[in-house]
């Protein structure tokens, strides 16, 4: 018992407030007069931790323990607390670097050797196993990343997969890859080509000899094929001439400027020395149309002929393809589909007078009775000539534009011969024809036509008089500079193209 006058003095100097009241539960500190954590300590502490509930009972207990089990209880209970807790630590935290994860191993397994809870150390099997368990599950793409490169092992079975390789192509290289892979007709389909070809016209050939009205000459074979223009890319294009043979004392070329059209490009053929030789007297006199040997007049029954009076079933079961007519209003053309290729046959009735070469017009009125003047053999021959000369790429050029006209429906109505009078004049400014500027003279050939489009004229290369975009109407030339037009200013030439 204390002295009453301490006591006295205690409890005055407390209601004085100089001394703080004692407290025998110690609800400040959370333990009671044992020093033991308190439930509602314990609760409290556990609110305040990270969520770890196994954490906050082992720090409970172990606050406990030496009170229940005694001095050495309590250490053993420490040790195995440890080992436990770590086991939980592990579990729960993404896995270390293999230094890090050997040094807990081993730390483990010495705990519980003091402990003499185990007697062996665990099997690599059971090591491994147990990584691969503890590792977190990620994505793919993730792990693979996040994966060290010494614990990638290959399997045996399946070889490593190569490591893509994205190439950044410039429009050169894509029009050579393109050029060389899909438009440079294969050695052996020119050859079965001409070959088909060659069939088809003997065919044709035995057929119209069987009528007098139409007595052409023997038929031959030219045409981007035999030249070996025809490209791979798309059917290829092989002309049927069929030639006129006509009498020179009853016949006269007369020149397009003294016609009703007044344009060079075509000529009028006049029948001639009707006082001395009747009509009649020339088998080709049939077809005169106000004076003129028309063109139109030989075009209409040559078509009457091919979708009337030949079977064409049949010579395709014989050359085992199919042909037929096309339904082309302006222009004769046969259609041939074979298991390798196909074939645009176009008919082209001929008159070779006077060292020109004419063809029946496929033109409406007012042209309809006159002939056009062909400048092919000469183009084409100009065009060889030059890249023998420097080793240049203006074929090469002529099959990338006439793939890319072909993938445009508007652009179809620009034919390989424009193109090529286009490459003629762009020669005479550019002397660099290279394999390495392809690109470049690609590009400056549209831009060239363009401008002529602009113009509304092409002059041919052979005769300046000549208006090769003369076929076509304000309006065609007009869709045509435009699409070509918006091409051109896009930054992705190669996408624009269609190619």
């Amino acid at each position: 018992r204390l002295p009453e006058g301490k006591g006295r003095g205690r409890k005055a100097k407390e209601a004085a407030g100089l001394v703080e009241p004692r407290s025998w539960s110690r609800e400040g500190t959370g333990r009671d007069l044992c020093g033991r954590l308190t439930m509602e300590a314990f609760a409290q502490k556990r609110r305040n931790s990270d969520g770890n509930g196994l954490a906050s009972l082992v720090d409970f207990l172990l606050a406990n323990a030496r009170v229940v089990l005694g001095v050495s209880g309590a250490a053993v209970l420490a040790l195995a607390t440890l080992a436990v807790k770590r086991l939980i630590d592990r579990a729960t935290s993404p896995p270390d670097d293999d230094a890090d994860m050997k040094a807990k191993q081993k730390s483990l397994e010495e705990s519980w050797q003091e402990l003499s809870l185990t007697q062996t150390l665990p099997t690599l099997q059971h090591a491994s196993r147990r990584k691969e368990l503890e590792e977190p599950l990620l994505s793919p793409a993730t792990s693979g990343m996040a994966q060290e490169p010494e614990d990638v092992v290959p399997s045996s079975e399946t070889p490593p997969a190569e490591p893509k390789t994205h190439l950044c192509l410039t429009l050169q290289e894509k029009l050579l890859a393109y050029y060389r892979e899909r438009v440079l007709a294969s050695e052996a389909g020119e050859i079965l080509g001409k070959q088909l070809s060659e069939d088809i016209c003997a065919e044709l050939q035995n057929c119209l000899k069987k009528y007098a009205k139409l007595p052409f000459d023997n038929a031959f074979l030219s045409g981007y094929l035999c030249d070996s223009l025809a490209g791979g890319g798309g059917n290829l294009e092989v002309d049927f001439v069929l030639p006129l043979v006509l009498e020179p004392e009853l016949w006269a070329l007369i020149p397009g400027e003294q016609t009703v059209v007044n344009d060079p490009h075509f000529w009028g053929i006049k029948r001639t020395g009707l006082e001395y030789f009747l009509r009649g007297s020339s088998p080709w006199d049939r077809f005169i149309v106000g004076g003129y040997l028309s063109s139109n007049a030989i075009v209409d029954a040559l078509r009457k002929v091919l979708e009337a009076s030949i079977n064409w079933p049949a010579i395709g079961s014989t050359l085992e393809c199919v042909v037929r007519p096309a339904v082309a209003p302006k222009e004769l053309k046969l259609e041939v589909k074979h298991e390798q290729l196909r074939l645009d046959i176009t008919l082209c009735p001929t008159v070779d007078a006077g060292g020109k070469t004419l063809l029946a017009a496929s033109f409406e009125q007012p042209v309809e009775n006159l002939w056009q003047q062909s400048f092919y053999a000469v183009e084409v021959s100009r065009l060889k000539d030059l890249d023998a000369r420097d080793s240049g790429v203006r074929q090469c050029c002529l099959h990338l534009l006439k793939a890319v006209f072909e993938n445009q429906p508007s652009w179809r109505k620009l034919t390989s011969g424009q193109l090529i009078h286009v490459l003629l004049h762009l020669s005479e400014t550019e002397s660099d024809w290279s394999e390495a500027a392809l690109a470049d003279r690609l590009r400056q050939a549209l831009e060239e036509l363009l401008r002529y489009l602009e113009e509304g004229s092409l002059p041919c290369y052979f005769d300046r008089r000549i208006n090769l975009l003369g076929n076509l109407s304000p309006e065609e030339i007009d869709e045509i500079g435009y699409l070509l037009y918006e091409a051109l200013v896009e930054p992705d030439l190669w996408n624009r193209l269609g190619l």
